[in-house]
């Protein structure tokens, strides 16, 4: 069954803007969260999980880039990965590198 979040993020209202992504848990630092952005040739697609994350100048998330084998469509893509232990209730932010603010 697709879950376009995992089971420790929930979209609620947040402080910083509009909707944002909060943990449901106690999150460890350097867990890997899953896929937020795809690069189809030369489009940055945001998924599920990329679109509710607000921008901080002190994240506590980073995209991590992975690179695809070459044989498949997708050439790029990037995973949200904590900087830090996140506590149950705490907003996930990052520092924007794709789009203006």
């Amino acid at each position: 069954m697709y879950k376009p979040l995992p089971e420790s993020l929930t979209i609620k209202q947040s402080g910083i803007s509009g909707l944002g992504l909060f943990a449901d848990q106690d999150i460890k630092q350097a867990t890997n969260l899953g896929v937020t952005h795809i690069k189809l040739d030369d489009k940055i697609i945001r998924t599920p999980l990329g679109g509710f994350i607000n921008h901080s100048n002190e994240p506590n998330c980073a995209k991590v880039e992975l690179h695809g084998n070459g044989h498949e469509p997708i050439r790029k893509k990037w995973n949200l990965v904590t900087l830090k232990d996140i506590k149950k209730g705490e907003e996930m932010t990052l520092r924007y590198t794709f789009y203006n603010i």
